[in-house]
């Protein structure tokens, strides 16, 4: 039984490991480490409509890679609201200086560190209307939106943030990527109790390992962070470093 289990653990540590060096290995082909924060592209992809022509009301939750070589276990999320009829876009992040919950601080569909968006959750419509208000308090009542209120790892960090307002709106009825470093971070101090979905239940040792079981998040392993698992309502795979990968 003990020898057993030893080989579970040591092979799934090695599922952790291999899966993160092989995305390293991408990484390093694809990507451009040695672009500064300060040379770096910022701007808008334009994937979003002008907000005087498209009068709905809308809701996007956005994920991007982070800058360097970061890129290989992590992305940073970000929410976009736009109330019907409203002039202009509002983009909710967390950064790591200053005080640390932004608002319009970058183009609300912009790159993050060179690296092209991608959504995580789209709303229109009566559908966003609905969740608009709902989402402004939940930003107004995440607890760690004070200077200081930073942790890169485990968290609070960005995604803990994103994940936390998802998880006090939960008609979302989303989940974050797997690789939202800091989503499973207990914002509640709490290391039981429900997945931010509300539709299963999730066990998290301060951030630094826990596991999740729930229809929207389906089955996530989280050693120190990186995550890996199984999606049941979309099938589909969880990997440390690539995220979700259909099939």
């Amino acid at each position: 039984m003990l020898r057993a289990a030893r080989f579970s653990l040591l092979g799934f540590m090695l599922l952790f490991a291999l899966s993160l060096g092989g995305h390293a290995l991408v990484q390093w082909n694809t990507a451009d480490w040695t672009r500064s924060w300060s040379a770096a592209d910022w701007s808008s992809t334009g994937t979003l409509p002008l907000p005087a022509v498209s009068k709905p009301a809308m809701v996007r939750i956005y994920a991007a890679r982070v800058g360097r070589w970061r890129g290989i276990f992590a992305v940073h999320t970000w929410i976009v609201v736009k109330g019907e009829g409203a002039s202009s876009y509002e983009r909710f992040d967390k950064v790591g200086w200053g005080q640390p919950i932004r608002r319009n601080a970058y183009p609300p569909d912009g790159r993050w560190y060179g690296n092209e968006p991608t959504i995580v959750f789209a709303a229109d419509g009566e559908e966003a209307r609905a969740l608009i208000p709902k989402l402004r308090q939940a930003v107004d009542d995440y607890p760690y939106g004070h200077a200081g209120d930073y942790r890169v790892w485990p968290g609070p960090n960005s995604n803990t943030f994103i994940a936390s307002v998802v998880a006090a709106v939960p008609e979302i009825n989303a989940s974050l990527p797997p690789t939202a470093i800091g989503k499973d971070f207990p914002v509640d101090g709490n290391w039981f109790g429900l997945a931010p979905s509300r539709t299963g239940i999730r066990l998290s040792l301060g951030g630094y390992g826990g596991f999740t079981l729930a229809w929207v998040e389906g089955i996530e392993f989280n050693i120190l962070g990186a995550v890996a698992g199984l999606d049941v309502r979309r099938p589909g795979i969880k990997l440390p470093g690539f995220g979700r990968i259909g099939i």
